[in-house]
């Protein structure tokens, strides 16, 4: 006859899951800084969803994996520990490599691949140190106390993102750099990781010490089912498990559906939204390509025969500067000095240049000079009294020759040698009608987006903070599925006000009603269900249940940049805030598909 599990003092309650603490802080940082990272090291607005495929398909696969080998594992440090202390240790060492990624001096191509890598082992091995603490809950806690269970862990995760979230703010606020070179992340992120690798290495060993999971005979008068390391294996098949889920697991799992598509939408799209609505981040002209006679060729690099290279990430070179008269003047550095009034220096090193991560110059203005002198490579003055335009070198150029496209490329520094990896010629006519291909993107580089990337983090803690909060109050309520449900209409109102204001204070209450949600999304499914679940296979089940998590994000991933491309205008500025008021219409359904849930247990 199967055992009632004993009540567990507050203490040991919180032992079982302090270790969420240090891994919601990975989880933290994973959230608020991804995208950032990405879009530093020069992926387009419309592909940063793309980059959130891998995690969740990697948990789609590892998830189910480790909820049914726990199962079945017994040694000297239990059945969800060994996970833990694997899991974690990957993510340790993870967190030291994401944010270097644009460190190594490496192409973008290569860069942004080395951070998928490193991104999809970070979230791999987070969910894998994770997955432990809700089994143990379900392991060892009694259905009267798993709501204070799963409450204790909520707060000890919310808690963990405070922390998380607002290190990148609170090293700036130190003195830390919160800008850097291009395709280099800030050092504020990266120490950011670095302390947070710290933090979850000690929760681990905390956990170690205070954790003593029951022995097999124990496991088994509680639980139901046979765990006795020497009784015969029973196998189990996942496909029959699913089979014989309870309908709670199925109807729990559509509402996890729209609630992780609405959130997969907030990680990607917050930061782009906050820095074009709170921030005035500046825009930057970018060429992403060249049309020749109607027909696109698209390129981050772009050179002539000489393996001269005229587009340089997207950034247009410069030649030098004409006069009305067609006088060409090449030049590395171009500068025009007026009397009194502090230099323009347009161009340096044949780049376009920038002032506080601004650009001062664009290549198809005219400026007025009179009464100044244009200084080129800071030797050759020339007289001024008319209005000098700025060449074009790529329409220069192209024309009459082939022009090399090609997605890689690395040169010596020092010889100057330019090599190139799957080029493509094009030859061009030398009738033909060549036009560059223009996108306006956020400048990564600028202040003001490095500055809105803080404050992210910021609003990403008060959405926990308001997480806790509502933690507090949700075991207040008698209908679990009332609860549920109103927590995510409050959130649906949280990503939609988020998406239209622009006051970066007001957008406090916006994420605390996001928070609402949040907290009711870790503790209501996991209580709900595992009280539905009976026998050996809990943790089996948990983890199938892990797929209505993963499952949304990897169709959210899918969707977001076709979603993004149907708004706007091309060449103009992704409108990022759409996607979270895509966010909150997701919350409005799952919502509303509360009311197919049927539990099994009382709701008070």
């Amino acid at each position: 006859m199967q055992k009632t599990k004993p009540d567990l003092g507050f203490w040991k309650l919180w032992n079982l899951s302090f270790g969420f603490f240090g891994v919601q802080i990975a989880y933290a940082l994973q959230s608020a800084n991804v995208s950032r990272i990405f879009a530093t090291l020069g992926a387009d607005p419309h592909d940063l969803s793309y980059f959130w495929i891998l995690p969740p398909l990697m948990g789609l696969i590892v998830q189910p994996i480790v909820g049914t080998a726990s199962d079945k594992t017994w040694n000297r440090f239990g059945r969800r520990l060994p996970y833990l202390i694997f899991g974690a240790l990957i993510a340790i060492i993870v967190m030291c490599l994401l944010p270097n990624a644009g460190s190594f001096g490496l192409t973008v191509s290569s860069a942004i691949i080395i951070g998928l890598i490193a991104l999809m082992l970070l979230d791999t091995s987070i969910n894998m140190a994770m997955q432990p603490f809700k089994m143990l809950v379900g392991d060892m806690v009694n259905e009267k106390q798993k709501g204070l269970a799963y409450s204790i862990q909520s707060f000890l995760c919310n808690a963990g993102s405070i922390v998380g979230y607002v290190f990148p703010f609170v090293l700036t606020w130190i003195g830390f750099k919160n800008t850097a070179a291009a395709g280099v992340i800030p050092p504020t992120v990266v120490y950011s990781f670095y302390i947070g690798a710290a933090i979850l290495l000690l929760c681990v060993v905390y956990s170690l010490a205070k954790i003593k999971e029951w022995p097999p005979h124990l496991y088994n008068e509680y639980n139901g089912g046979t765990v006795d390391k020497d009784a015969p294996k029973e196998k189990t098949n996942l496909f029959k498990l699913l089979a014989k889920a309870p309908t709670t697991f199925w109807t729990v799992g559509i509402v996890q559906f729209f609630c992780w598509f609405a959130f997969l939408f907030m990680w990607t799209y917050t930061n782009g939204t906050i820095a074009i609505n709170s921030f005035d981040t500046p825009a930057i002209t970018k060429v992403k390509g060249v049309t020749v006679n109607g027909k696109e060729y698209k390129a981050k690099y772009i050179m002539d025969e000489n393996s001269n290279l005229l587009v340089n990430d997207g950034k247009l070179m410069m030649a030098g500067v004409a006069d009305i008269n067609g006088n060409y003047y090449p030049a590395d550095m171009v500068e025009i000095v007026r009397p009194g009034v502090e230099n323009d220096t347009i161009a340096i090193d044949g780049m376009i240049s920038s002032r506080n991560g601004i650009p001062v110059a664009d290549f198809f203005h005219d400026y007025d000079t009179d009464g100044a002198s244009l200084m080129i490579n800071h030797n050759i003055l020339i007289d001024s009294v008319t209005t000098y335009a700025l060449i074009d070198r790529l329409s220069e150029i192209a024309k009459g020759t082939p022009v090399v496209l090609c997605d890689i490329y690395t040169h010596d520094p020092n010889t100057g040698e330019l090599y190139t990896e799957g080029n493509s010629t094009v030859n061009i006519p030398a009738d033909a009608s060549v036009e560059p291909i223009f996108v306006e993107e956020l400048n990564t580089e600028s202040p003001q987006y490095n500055d809105a990337g803080n404050w992210v983090g910021i609003l990403f803690a008060i959405q926990a903070i308001g997480s806790v909060l509502w933690a507090v109050v949700l075991p207040r309520f008698r209908s679990r599925k009332f609860s549920y449900a109103l927590s995510l209409l409050l959130g649906a109102a949280g990503f939609i006000s988020a998406g239209l204001l622009h006051n970066q204070y007001l957008l406090f209450i916006s994420f605390a009603l996001i928070g609402c949600a949040w907290a009711a999304m870790l503790a209501w499914p996991f209580t709900i269900l595992t009280n539905s679940l009976k026998g050996g296979h809990i943790g089996a089940y948990l983890g199938l249940f892990n797929c209505s998590i993963c499952i949304p994000q990897i169709i959210g991933a899918l969707l977001g940049g076709p979603i993004l491309s149907m708004f706007g205008s091309q060449g103009e500025v992704a409108p990022q805030y759409v996607m979270m008021i895509i966010a909150g219409i997701s919350l409005v359904i799952g919502a509303l598909c509360v009311s197919f849930i049927r539990e099994k247990t009382s709701e008070n």
